[in-house]
């Protein structure tokens, strides 16, 4: 995934330069630069009020709690599962979710999320289970980087229910589909609602009725959208809040979103091209600091 997108970065970004004049909007925010053992974080989840991290594709299978106000490494846990392209992680408050279902060609048909229960502070992978789905919508799997539309990095827990947010490389958009982490066989995940992003999503998170959707653009511009939740589950019939964040090349990769009662966490992977680049960082708004 990284690579894809510094080439891309590196292409696009010549053109658009004069363009990126406000470089700055999150890194006053920034808490620390992350440790060499979590260069790709790719996703972030709060739970019991701590606050946790991960490594996406090819990375080690485990899971790191941060300190949240240092950045540092607390704990790692390990998972008994296979890292093929974790991309997203939520929970429910008594177990956690792993998204291995990174698929930026679109050819894969074994989309899994890892559910693993967390009780005092560890996990209990002797009850791990395997969530497998498929996009119905789906109905050919040629490879096509950077241009499928069925790829993710996104999703929450809410309802009872597992909620994915589509990474569209070629429509710029984001689909919300849903899955019921209690069937054991393959599902069909059940599409709810599309919205046209103009970016491609990357983390999720949701609090307090509001769902949160971030990403970036091959220009390397950082946005982040807010939405309000109209009905229950549903988050698209209203215009969201609109915010940039800045530039990768100097924020990072921007994968990870969490929201609690204080503010907004933010987590970015290592980020590097011949224009610039940005080591992996975590930041932290406080509540009523964002600004449009």
């Amino acid at each position: 995934m990284k690579k894809l997108f510094l080439i891309l970065a590196t292409l696009t970004f010549t053109f658009s330069f004069s363009q990126q004049t406000d470089f700055p909007k999150i890194r006053k925010y920034r808490i620390s630069y992350l440790n060499e053992k979590i260069q790709e974080t790719s996703g972030l989840s709060i739970l019991n009020e701590k606050l946790f991290t991960f490594n996406d594709s090819g990375n080690t299978p485990e899971i790191f709690e941060l300190d949240k106000t240092s950045g540092e490494i607390i704990n790692v846990l390990k998972i008994n599962g296979k890292n093929k392209d974790w991309e997203a992680l939520t929970n429910d408050g008594n177990n956690f979710y792993i998204g291995d279902f990174g698929n930026n060609s679109g050819t894969r048909r074994d989309l899994e999320i890892y559910k693993v229960p967390f009780e005092n502070n560890s996990l209990k992978n002797d009850s791990l289970k395997i969530i497998s789905f498929e996009y119905p919508e789906q109905t050919e799997f040629i490879p096509k980087n950077l241009s499928t539309d069925f790829d993710a990095e996104a999703m929450i827990y809410l309802n009872g229910k597992i909620h994915i947010f589509t990474k569209e490389w070629s429509a710029k958009s984001t689909t919300h589909y849903s899955i019921d982490p209690e069937i054991s066989e393959k599902q069909k995940a059940e599409k709810i609602e599309s919205f046209k992003t103009n970016f491609i999503v990357t983390d999720a998170s949701y609090f307090d009725k509001k769902l949160y959707l971030i990403g970036y653009t091959k220009k390397t511009e950082v946005f982040l959208e807010i939405f309000n939740e109209a009905e229950s589950g549903m988050f698209f019939k209203e215009k969201p809040e609109h915010y940039y964040l800045g530039s990768a090349l100097s924020i990072g990769q921007i994968e990870g979103i969490a929201v609690d009662e204080t503010g907004v966490y933010i987590s970015g992977e290592k980020f590097h091209s011949p224009l610039g680049g940005a080591k992996q960082s975590l930041y932290f708004i406080p509540k009523g600091k964002l600004k449009h």
